[in-house]
């Protein structure tokens, strides 16, 4: 199948749940009010795309490649992000959902999340240097062997880090989370 080449086009309210979006390389694309869930992304390239208000759950991401794409108040529960192409993956997310998705095993170094719901979000052995939790709901999300250093949890809820067994050093949480961090040594911290 030919590969197609896509550059500055808008693409408003398509439905590609039952319509596969053509195989190819899509630049500087905005996609807004789109319904990609359950959909074959497979070795497709968005390269500098925004996505506004789409839906991508449960959509095949193999060798999907994603660089400086932005998800804006997008809906991306159960997505396997491991499955991604591993040297085409750069994005952010803002106000959007990811619950139940995965990060296992990926680099996703200063990755931004802002306002978004990473509700059971798998992120074991992922290296999530630098990366940001602004405002996120980290409830029931898994970090073992998780590399978090230099990651900011301050304004993030929910999250349940065990230092013994994730890779924190210099990551930045509020002294109230102090106790989040300590759980499971039961203590009493007033």
């Amino acid at each position: 199948m030919k590969r197609i080449f896509v550059e500055e086009q808008n693409f408003v309210g398509k439905d590609y749940s039952s319509q596969r979006l053509a195989r190819g390389d899509y630049e500087y694309c905005q996609f807004e009010d789109c319904n990609f869930s359950q959909s074959d992304l497979s070795a497709i390239q968005f390269v500098e795309c925004t996505f506004t208000n789409c839906d991508w759950s449960n959509a095949h991401l193999h060798e999907l490649g994603l660089r400086d794409v932005s998800f804006v108040n997008c809906k991306l529960l159960g997505l396997q992000f491991e499955h991604l192409n591993p040297y085409a993956f750069a994005a952010e997310f803002e106000d959007s959902q990811l619950d139940l998705s995965s990060f296992h095993q990926r680099s996703v170094k200063g990755m931004r999340f802002v306002n978004c719901q990473l509700r059971e979000v798998d992120f074991t052995e992922a290296d999530l240097t630098g990366a940001s939790f602004d405002g996120c709901d980290l409830d029931r999300a898994i970090f073992e062997r998780t590399k978090l250093e230099k990651a900011d949890f301050r304004t993030a809820r929910n999250f349940l880090i065990d230092p013994e067994i994730n890779q924190v050093r210099n990551a930045r949480f509020l002294q109230a989370d102090l106790a989040r961090l300590l759980s499971k040594h039961q203590l009493h911290i007033e």
